[in-house]
């Protein structure tokens, strides 16, 4: 795969990424052209506090990016130490990351980002 900054194929391509994650308790609420949550539909107790749900990841095409939102960074924020340079540079926030452009490089560490999450909320008994 080329670079692409076209941000409708970078949508596509990280829902492509996301999409065999929509497994067991994790669904997608949304799934639009614009924009895509998946969540693990799970009665959880997180820091004390009981949740019929918590947030895993979603895409959403803004005005010069796709927004890439990855809760598991902010659950864990050691998370963030076997992220790439590439991928932490977009990183805005705590769980947001800003993408522009994308090629095969970056699509591995997001692929690689979402099998280390998926785990967390697995180890943590989420999903």
């Amino acid at each position: 795969m080329e670079t692409t900054t076209d941000l409708s194929l970078i949508f596509h391509q990280l829902r492509n990424l996301m999409k065999p994650f929509e497994t067991g308790t994790i669904k997608a609420r949304v799934d639009e052209e614009k924009r895509y949550d998946l969540w693990s539909e799970k009665k959880v107790v997180i820091e004390g506090r009981k949740r019929n749900d918590v947030y895993f990841a979603g895409l959403v095409i803004q005005r010069n990016y796709v927004g890439f939102y990855f809760m598991p960074v902010y659950v864990d924020e050691d998370l963030k130490t076997v992220f790439k340079p590439e991928l932490l540079k977009l990183l805005k926030g705590k769980s947001c990351f800003h993408v522009k452009k994308t090629d095969d490089e970056l699509s591995l560490q997001i692929a690689d980002a979402l099998r280390t999450g998926y785990d967390l909320y697995r180890k943590r008994g989420w999903i």
